[in-house]
């Protein structure tokens, strides 16, 4: 996994940290959030780390399942919270469907993330894939 980490600053003096990987597995992803969020200043609680940490393996597991790899991985921290984005390669958006409650077939995983972010989008990328941001508060 190729990861770096850049810091900015913003026109109002903000500090915006930056950290882009390719996972290629879900626990490659729970490695580089816990990575990217010890290094982040203040320290973001334990119960923030949490949500980041499903709701980015979720986002993560489902483009490896259904979209067959992450094109990237994005984490951007600033005052405000984490945001997330995840591309992939396929342009399906995901679905909302009744999870099963046999396990079988899943149908968790969206409904978690939506629950767990502040807000989600699902854009189509200039590649035909797509893009799915989500923001987890501070």
């Amino acid at each position: 996994m190729d990861d770096r980490i850049l810091m900015t600053f913003s026109p109002d003096g903000e500090t915006r940290t930056d950290f882009i990987c390719r996972p290629e597995k879900a626990a490659d992803a729970r490695d580089a959030v816990s990575a990217f969020v010890a290094g982040l200043h203040p320290a973001p609680t334990s119960h923030m780390v949490q949500n980041l940490l499903i709701l980015v393996s979720e986002l993560v597991t489902n483009a490896v399942l259904h979209a067959g790899a992450v094109t990237a991985l994005w984490l951007t921290a600033d005052r405000r919270g984490v945001h997330v984005r995840v591309t992939d390669p396929s342009p399906a958006h995901p679905q909302d469907r009744t999870p099963d409650l046999t396990g079988l077939t899943g149908g968790f995983g969206w409904p978690m993330v939506q629950r767990l972010a502040q807000e989600v989008q699902v854009v189509d990328a200039a590649n035909g894939g797509k893009v799915i941001l989500a923001t987890v508060p501070r």
